[in-house]
């Protein structure tokens, strides 16, 4: 069968990252016979240096075209000088409303092989860790109503948290179906203690809890949930929350399992399309210099075959490999301890190519 993937290198690393993404998949493809057919499209800060603008027509029309989106990373300090509307960045925003990608998924995983690379006590993550952060991706402060306007007092800014029920609804719906599939407990993350936008997300997230009576629904404020990441991570399954704080909250849980440049993410509209990505970004520090972790991107790739192409025994195989490259002591720099050995970006490639 033929799946249509838009391909967005991006910057920095991006191009690096994607080309050994496309390499297992183009294995998998021959594994199992399927078709993976790559259309190549700006977005970011090259996209600004080819056509002035950091996304595009072309590319979004390519993307709706498309059964899914992988990308790489965007933006680096080449663009830093630019107005907030215009940097590399918006790309993502622009993506999101215009592909109507309305749920983040962050998965939080302490891989057994980089438990050490954890900055917790051991005892705190005994077992593994496996989170996810279900983030609304659409909604809230960054797309509401912004302004900056004179005031007697100088320059005034100001940035609207907006939320519907229907916004809320379809989140928290994500949430808990996927915690059917998992070990079936919600956490919601809100500020209902100030903020108005955040009792209407408490209210509505307990109306959905009653259709799923066999999941565990806790509320938390999004501070003292911030305060438990670190405390007591294990006790956390599916963490639903807003825009803003799930921004926050989903790089404060990657970074608690130590090793950033492993970890994918999902961004998914209403059916099977999704965009895909690593957490990771564009670290033009490192770019061209064959030492960029390509795993978050190929992880990604696996998250696209499981959630978009419903490919479970392909996804399951792109996991297994990358598994079997970390129980094999192969490290990429970002995740090497001293004195062990590093291989660089096509190399561990060539290993997870080979393992599947």
């Amino acid at each position: 069968m033929d799946y249509r993937i838009a391909l967005i290198p991006g910057d920095g690393i991006g191009p690096e990252v994607i080309e050994q993404t496309v390499r297992v998949l183009d294995k998998i493809g021959n594994k199992y016979g399927h078709r993976f057919l790559f259309t190549g499209v700006p977005a970011g800060g090259c996209a600004i240096d080819g056509t002035g603008e950091c996304l595009p027509a072309k590319t979004i029309e390519v993307c709706r075209e498309s059964d899914a989106v992988l990308l790489g990373a965007v933006g680096g300090p080449k663009w830093d000088h630019l107005p907030g509307k215009e940097r590399p960045e918006m790309a993502l925003l622009g993506l999101r409303g215009a592909l109507g990608l309305f749920a983040n998924l962050r998965p939080a995983i302490l891989f057994e092989q980089l438990a050490d690379a954890c900055p917790l006590k051991p005892e705190l993550v005994s077992g593994g860790l496996d989170i996810v952060v279900v983030r609304e991706l659409t909604g809230g402060i960054y797309f509401g109503e912004k302004d900056t306007v004179q005031t007697a007092d100088g320059m005034e800014a100001y940035d609207v948290e907006r939320y519907s029920e229907m916004e809320v609804r379809r989140i928290a719906k994500v949430a808990f179906d996927m915690a059917m599939k998992r070990n079936r407990r919600v956490t919601s993350v809100d500020k209902a203690n100030v903020l108005e936008s955040s009792r209407l997300w408490r209210r509505v997230v307990t109306e959905v809890a009653a259709d799923y009576p066999e999941v565990e629904l806790n509320h938390f404020y999004v501070d003292n949930a911030a305060m438990q990441l670190v405390r007591e991570p294990k006790q956390f399954d599916v963490i639903v929350t807003s825009n803003i704080f799930g921004d926050i909250l989903s790089d404060e849980a990657s970074q608690v399992t130590g090793s950033i440049g492993m970890l994918p993410s999902a961004s998914l509209a209403t059916g099977n399309f999704g965009m895909y990505e690593p957490v990771h970004g564009s670290a033009p520090d490192i770019a061209g210099k064959d030492l960029a972790n390509p795993m978050a991107t190929i992880l990604s790739a696996a998250m696209m075959l499981r959630y978009t192409f419903g490919l479970l025994e392909e996804a399951d195989a792109v996991e297994a490999a990358v598994g079997s490259v970390l129980s094999a002591g192969y490290r990429t720099a970002d995740i090497a301890k001293e004195g062990e050995d590093i291989i660089g970006t096509k190399r561990c490639g060539d290993l997870i190519v080979d393992a599947i």
